[in-house]
């Protein structure tokens, strides 16, 4: 007699699947607001520059804080993609059941925990930094820099709610040896 396989509730996969949207859906519009004010700066500053010799102050510090913003907020769809770096050669000999064991053991004691001291931390910081409206003091330009600070709670937030997607799916994993999404294998 064939043994019934067991399935997730509705609800723990609507959490998850939640979760995930959230993280795809946020990813994704970063990116498409991110990615051109990452280019445009850089363009208009070469332009600038070598066409008619007149160099921004300011291209630099939009271009530094822009890739900043942009690498830690899609620091969640990376761990969403299962992007981020795992030792492969030990990992890859592991049963899923092992790999959901070992995940859930460090997503509890380790991944989260972190998350929300950063999440608590940075957002301390950010508050601070938009009270006294600190500058940047690396240039001419001295922008504000409180927005940029207020990406790193952000993205701290982000990477805690998608490490809570990942820790029901290798709990699932732990429990009945089957991984409920495969993640791609990302080679760098």
């Amino acid at each position: 007699m064939a043994e019934a396989k067991v399935v997730p509730s509705p609800f723990y996969l609507g959490i998850i699947r939640t979760i995930d949207w959230i993280t795809e859906n946020m990813g994704v519009t970063l990116a498409c607001v991110l990615v051109p004010v990452l280019i445009i700066p850089n363009v208009y500053e070469v332009i600038s520059r070598y066409a008619f010799g007149d160099p921004t102050i300011w291209a630099l510090d939009v271009t530094t804080m822009t890739f900043g913003a942009l690498f830690m907020l899609g620091s969640a769809y990376a761990l969403l993609k299962g992007a981020h770096v795992r030792t492969d050669m030990l990992w890859d000999g592991f049963s899923d059941k092992t790999k959901g064991t070992i995940d859930s053991a460090a997503f509890l004691i380790f991944f989260l925990p972190t998350m929300a001291i950063l999440t608590y931390s940075s957002w301390d910081d950010f508050l601070y930094s938009m009270d006294i409206n600190e500058k940047s003091n690396s240039g001419a330009w001295q922008p504000i820099i409180w927005p940029l600070r207020a990406v790193i709670p952000l993205a701290c937030g982000m990477l805690f709610l998608q490490g809570i997607s990942e820790l029901l799916k290798s709990l699932w994993a732990a429990r009945t040896g089957e991984f409920l999404v495969k993640h791609e294998k990302i080679e760098v």
